[in-house]
């Protein structure tokens, strides 16, 4: 196969000076090329981390999480903090491939791939968490509603368990959504095989697609009904976890702006992540032609958009505290502001609300280090947030002999760096084995692809076997 040499930004302004041929090329190329030393040293950091962090949860599961930092009356702290985070980032694909697709938005094709794969990984990397929180995760299964032999039924009263219903649920629907996204890639794949194992593989996958007209039309709807179901699990996922905190009674958080403020906040964290990622991997791939600096112009648009939502949401809450004159919420809000954990909540709101103004500038939308640097920073802030919302409301209680401090142990600080790892590996596992990005949508936006198009002059004919399905 006479793949095109690597090119750089400068000979491809935009996308669309493609050809058919250079797109499959150019998305195949991280498969078909023997990994390079930084993707063997990242994959070696990331992996270390991983198993330091499911070494660490198995001493926990075999001592017991008192080696968390968790007291009285703290018994949430990193564990949820790091459930609430995860999930969250794993909004941004749900929102890009679902609600975008259904818009019609092109600017989602060359990085809907790749977000629908970071919501997979993220939301497995969050499940993590509650099952571990239970202490005996070999009892998970009691979560279920199913039958049993003890005719015992879970408390569907419970926001926990709703919990259960809405991530499975999330999270399959969102694993089809990906996969039937897949399919006409990977028959492309199949053709381009260079062994048997592989091209076997690729055909297991792609269930004998052969680009029929047949083969278009169910594809096309059942990728719209799936589109349609994901749509409101956007919403619904992280409101759902927002009630595990709206409907107590504790102070900061029994208030009603928790389900738009978390499903906000849910966005904005995850489109940082997926800048963060895919600024790193347009550039280790060479992607720039595909993923172009309009694409993550909108992304940070988005960035600007939520990040303010969030913002206006922390001025609620202190209007909320202020106007209801309730003692306990004016403490908190006090005690968040100014009590020991102060250094918490400047840090998340400083990344939150302040960091994300860069982005009303056009030149600093389109610079790739200030975007990458203000991604960071709110990725951090909104790790913050969640921690600012559990322990600050939790670590002082109505009474003051109640009061306490919480401190993480390194045990902890093992856990959440191997959640890191465990992401990150499933990151660099996947661009090297699936297309990252989405061949056949962004063929579908190349001039000639439509009726009545002009075909652009290729800089060079594909060949025979080049050219795909």
């Amino acid at each position: 196969m006479n793949h095109v040499s690597t090119r750089s930004e400068e000979q491809f302004k935009h996308f669309d000076q493609a050809t058919f041929a250079q797109v499959d090329d150019d998305i195949a190329a991280p498969m078909s090329r023997i990994p390079g030393r930084n993707w063997w040293i990242a994959l070696a950091c990331s992996g270390s981390l991983m198993l330091l962090g499911m070494s660490l949860i198995a001493y926990t599961v075999r001592t017991g999480i008192g080696v968390w930092g968790n007291n009285s009356p703290v018994f949430w702290a990193f564990d949820i903090v790091n459930f609430v985070f995860w999930i969250g980032i794993g909004h941004a694909g749900t929102l890009i491939s679902a609600i975008l697709f259904l818009f019609r938005q092109p600017w989602r094709n060359a990085i809907a791939r790749f977000a629908e794969a970071m919501t997979i990984f993220a939301v497995m990397t969050a499940a993590m968490f509650p099952l571990i929180h239970m202490g005996r995760p070999w009892l998970a299964h009691w979560v279920f509603p199913y039958p049993n032999d003890m005719s015992i039924w879970v408390n569907f009263r419970s926001p926990l368990v709703w919990d259960v219903f809405a991530i499975s649920t999330y999270f399959t629907v969102s694993l089809l959504f990906w996969y039937i996204g897949l399919i006409p890639d990977l028959a492309a794949m199949r053709e381009r095989a260079a062994t048997k194992v592989h091209r076997v593989v690729y055909s297991v996958l792609s269930w004998g697609w052969t680009g029929l007209n047949r083969h278009w039309r169910h594809y096309e709807r059942a990728y719209l009904i799936l589109a349609g179901l994901s749509t409101p699990l956007v919403v619904s996922v992280h409101t759902i976890v927002s009630f595990d905190f709206a409907t107590s009674v504790i102070p900061g958080w029994h208030t009603t702006i928790l389900p738009p403020y978390f499903v906000a906040g849910a966005v904005f964290s995850g489109f940082a992540m997926v800048l963060t990622v895919l600024i790193l991997l347009r550039r280790i791939f060479h992607l720039e032609h595909l993923i172009t600096l309009n694409h993550l112009d909108h992304m940070n648009k988005v960035v600007l958009a939520t990040g303010l939502m969030v913002g206006y949401a922390y001025g609620i809450e202190i209007f909320t505290a202020w106007y209801s004159q309730e003692q306990a919420e004016m403490a908190m809000i006090v005690n968040r502001i100014t009590g020991p954990y102060w250094w918490a909540f400047l840090l998340m709101f400083s990344c939150n609300v302040l960091v994300p103004q860069a982005h009303w500038s056009r030149r600093a939308r389109r610079s790739i280090p200030i975007m990458f640097a203000v991604s960071i920073l709110v990725n951090i802030g909104m790790w913050f947030e969640r921690f600012v919302i559990i322990v600050t409301s939790l670590h002082r209680d109505y009474l003051p002999g109640s009061w306490g401090m919480y401190m993480p142990t390194l045990v902890d600080l093992g856990i959440l760096a191997g959640s890191f790892g465990m992401f990150f590996t499933l990151v660099l596992l996947f661009v090297r084995t699936l297309p990252v990005i989405s061949m056949t949508e962004v063929k579908a936006t190349l001039p000639g692809a439509q009726i009545g198009q002009k075909l652009p002059v290729p800089a060079r004919l594909p060949k025979v076997e080049e050219v795909n399905v």
